[in-house]
């Protein structure tokens, strides 16, 4: 595109209640004759464009019309409306044929009364819809409509006025109208002038709630300052009158066209936003288009919307999020469903790889920046729980003192105050951790066509990069699935080992010293807690950077070489001996199945540190865990605290218990007699009393006060009691993630699922993805006994399997149809017993003569697995 043309385009918002308006001003300011017959002359010829630019853009109505420059003629092409305006100027020029309008069953000069009756409409209401509809219902040609529509759609300005509300000021906000407009400068007489009436309109207490009830779907509560000056409900009646009419549906269509690069333009160039913010009010009005994510909009209209309100500015970005945080599910539902459309059909429609990559696709850039805005109003629109809130550190985790080799060497580390917030969260003053419900799953806004084709290795260069030239999606984590996203974080801690590694040889040629580029734990098997946690205090207390090594395990007296599954052995083990009840850090629920901190536990707090780092660790490690912590302790882990809900899953008898203090009907102090002081069991069973207020036995619990008795005794189970340990735990954590992109890219659903793994063990799954080496294949006899075997096999022996293949008995993230196992042919007939490495899931099986003698010899090696050696 051209200057001249973008000067075209930019200036069409502004443009005359005429289409030819635009014309009209070169007209008047190129003549420099002023006589009558020239005004005439004007005239004449500014009416001949005009009809033709309709002719263009509109038709003349007859459906068999053979004109090739006229829009209801079959072999048309659609014309923007910059190239019908250029376009109409050639045809005058050549005096090109002109259609008759198509005479409707009144006349055809009622017909252009109709239109004639209609030019003045700059803006648009719901009544004067309804008058012109009434109108054109009673001519039965709906044209004039069809022009106002596609005037007022396709004009910024128009759009903008259209539809405000109109209820009455209260007297109040007379009084407060009068003081503001008072303070108006005299200079800027008009400016006040136009915006008192949007003033009057936008007041916060004009029109607390949109009319929920109207819609019969919504409803949209107090949006106090960010309330816009929209009627929302008037747009959705508009907008369910209209739709159901295919040619009027087809003016919003082209008007949108036309619209979206100039308010593009007026974004990036003119910053309209802060001068007027009532220019918001275009967006809201499109986006109440149901049909947008329909195949017609897809192609040129919705894209070209979408990267217009991508160019929004933060704060816009931000009321957009809060007024929509008031829609119902539904209505949420549909917009969000509008954007996925737009990318999965882009992505569908667009061969991407390596060499096309989707992060250059300006449509799903701009669409995935748009459903970040629905995210967060989806977040904000559901529970949350902004104020129970975990505190920081006290004292901060210490830096790592090859620093200062970096900053010589040009290599200071980025975001070594923290990962980084999303800039969109900052300005809303919320977290995806404070969500507790949102309006609709999460899982919704995952686009898997999306994951399937991005680059992850390229998308994450772009993240750490972070030019505005390259858009990273990962800046967008909802949009991506568990898999992708820890693929991204795998590429981080990669990365991060390798730095590590770099400085630790750079260091060694500095000063000259031998330094180990490995984190190395050299543990005995029975010994391994002792061994393994005085090492760990040891480097966290001497130079906390070497945790971000990669994990090297030794066992005293084995000669496996540590290539990722003597690794994971070793967390397998420290796992097992950490929670065993007998030491008496953590107690196990029969009930739950699950494990908690033991608030009477007499370990010191540096051994819940390094319980903290081994966790982090084995993320940093990409290895799965056995552990069973309740879903509170990852939210804790986010930064939230426990609150009364959580004890659902992680102590659901007291649960049941308090929630049905909360509803009793009866008068609880006279009936259940209890106070604000509760006791807990120690390890040794004995009674401990704590009171939850000063002085708490006897203080009764009554009706009055049982909310807070309840949000009190929950405060002290889930935060105050365990406090020491966990901060201790969240310490030793952090020492090792604090730099990690973690937090930003994942719920605490999804940080169970990182360390956990998938606890469903679809074997089918594997088999689908399983590959043979050695002379294998999926056709052998053995391979195909194999599986039957394997799949007869009980639950506990299906696990034992993958504990003997892979080194953890759980699946990984996105299930055993990611994990990459490998069968190998490990010579003929023999009675040795099937081997593995561990390290790259490698089965290594002889080639047994009977399906009875592969079950005996395969059961015999996972039963009684243990120990690494050399093959």
């Amino acid at each position: 595109m051209n200057s001249d043309e973008r000067d075209c385009e930019c200036a069409l918002p502004q443009a005359e209640t005429s289409p030819a308006g635009g014309y009209d001003r070169i007209q008047e300011e190129s003549d420099i004759e002023n006589t009558e017959a020239s005004r005439m002359k004007r005239a004449a010829a500014k009416h001949l464009i005009e009809r033709y630019y309709h002719q263009l853009t509109e038709g003349c109505g007859n459906d068999s019309c053979s004109n090739a420059w006229c829009s209801s003629s079959r072999g048309s092409h659609r014309l923007d409306n910059n190239a019908a305006a250029v376009k109409a100027l050639e045809l005058y020029k050549n005096n090109a044929k002109l259609c008759d309008p198509h005479p409707s069953k009144k006349g055809t000069t009622m017909n252009h009364c109709v239109r004639d009756d209609f030019k003045d409409v700059n803006y648009l209401t719901e009544d004067k819809v309804y008058e012109i509809l009434h109108i054109c219902g009673e001519k039965e040609d709906y044209s004039p409509l069809i022009r106002v529509i596609g005037r007022v759609f396709s004009s910024a300005e128009g759009l903008v006025q259209s539809f405000r509300r109109s209820k009455p000021p209260t007297k109040e906000e007379l009084k407060s109208l009068q003081s503001k407009d008072e303070d108006k400068d005299e200079d800027e007489e008009e400016a006040a002038a136009c915006s008192a009436a949007a003033m009057e309109e936008d007041s916060p207490g004009s029109s607390s709630r949109l009319d929920g009830a109207a819609s019969g779907d919504n409803d949209v509560g107090k949006l106090g300052p960010d309330e816009v000056s929209v009627d929302i409900d008037a747009v959705r009646r508009v907008y369910q009158r209209l739709l159901s009419n295919g040619n009027i549906e087809t003016a919003f269509l082209n008007a949108l066209v036309y619209l979206s690069p100039n308010v593009e333009c007026d974004l990036t160039y003119h910053n309209v936003y802060s001068r007027d913010p009532n220019y918001l009010n275009l967006f809201v009005v499109v986006m109440e288009n149901s049909n947008l994510h329909s195949p017609d909009y897809l192609e040129i209209a919705l894209p070209q919307f979408c990267r217009a309100m991508s160019k929004l500015p933060l704060p816009a970005l931000a009321k957009l999020a809060r007024l929509w945080s008031h829609y119902s599910a539904e209505q949420i539902h549909r917009i969000m469903e509008t954007f996925q459309q737009l990318i999965t059909y882009k992505v569908v429609s667009n061969e991407f790889n390596s060499r096309n990559l989707v992060n250059d696709d300006d449509a799903v850039v701009a669409a995935t920046k748009c459903l970040k805005i629905v995210y967060y109003a989806n977040v904000m629109g559901g529970e949350v729980d902004t104020e129970h809130n975990e505190e920081e550190d006290e004292e901060p985790i210490p830096e790592s003192s090859e620093l200062t080799l970096q900053e010589l060497l040009g290599e200071e580390r980025r975001n070594k105050k923290g990962p980084r917030v999303d800039p969109l969260e900052t300005e809303l003053t919320i977290r995806t951790s404070d969500s507790r419900r949102p309006l609709i799953p999460f899982e919704e806004f995952v686009n898997e066509p999306l994951n399937e084709v991005l680059e992850m290795d390229k998308d994450y260069t772009f993240f750490k990069v972070e030019t505005e030239n390259k858009f990273s999606f990962m800046t967008c984590p909802f949009i991506l699935n568990a898999v992708t996203k820890n693929l991204g974080l795998y590429y981080d801690n990669r990365i991060r080992m390798y730095s590590e590694r770099r400085i630790t040889v750079l260091y060694s040629l500095v000063q000259g010293q031998q330094l180990n580029p490995y984190l190395r734990l050299k543990v005995r098997r029975d010994h391994i807690i002792d061994d393994a946690l005085v090492r760990l205090e040891m480097i966290a207390m001497e130079n906390p950077a070497d945790l971000k090594k990669q994990l090297y395990v030794e066992f005293e007296g084995e000669q496996g070489v540590d290539e990722g599954g003597v690794s994971k052995e070793f967390f397998q083990l420290v796992v097992e001996e950490i929670f065993n009840p007998d030491i008496g850090m953590f107690a196990y629920d029969e009930r739950t199945k699950m494990f908690w901190f033991n608030p009477s536990s007499f370990e010191n707090e540096g051994q819940f540190t390094l319980i903290g780092i081994v966790l982090g660790l084995a993320i940093y490690n990409n290895c799965i865990l056995d552990v069973h912590f309740p879903m509170v302790v990852y939210r804790k882990l986010m930064g939230k605290k426990g609150t009364f809900r959580d004890l659902a899953d992680s102590n659901p008898v007291l649960y049941q218990s308090l929630k049905e203090l909360s509803e009793y009907e009866g008068s609880v102090e006279e009936d259940m007699m209890i106070t604000f002081q509760i006791s807990q069991t120690d390890l040794f069973g004995n009674p401990l009393m704590y009171d939850l207020r000063e002085n708490g036995d006897q203080i009764p619990v009554t009706n009055e006060n049982r909310k807070e008795f309840v949000a009190q005794y929950a405060e002290y189970m889930l935060n105050k009691s365990v406090e020491k340990q966990f901060k201790a735990f969240r310490r030793g954590f952090h020492m090792v993630t604090n730099e990690s992109p973690l937090k930003y890219l994942f719920r605490p659903e999804e940080i169970e699922l990182l360390i956990c793994g998938s606890r469903n063990l679809d074997f089918q799954a594997l088999e689908e993805t399983t590959e043979y080496d050695g002379g294998y294949s999926r056709d052998s006899r053995i391979i195909k006994e194999f599986w039957e075997t394997l799949h007869s096999f009980a639950e506990e022996q299906k696990r034992l399997f993958l504990q003997f293949t892979t080194g953890t008995d759980r699946a990984p993230v996105g299930g055993l149809g990611k994990l990459k196992m490998i069968i190998a042919k490990n010579g003929p007939d023999t009675d040795r017993l099937p081997t593995s490495h561990t390290c790259f899931n490698v089965l290594l099986l002889p080639e047994y003569d009977t399906k009875e003698k592969l079950r005996e010899r395969l059961l015999k090696a996972i039963l009684y697995a243990k120990g690494f050696g050399m093959l």
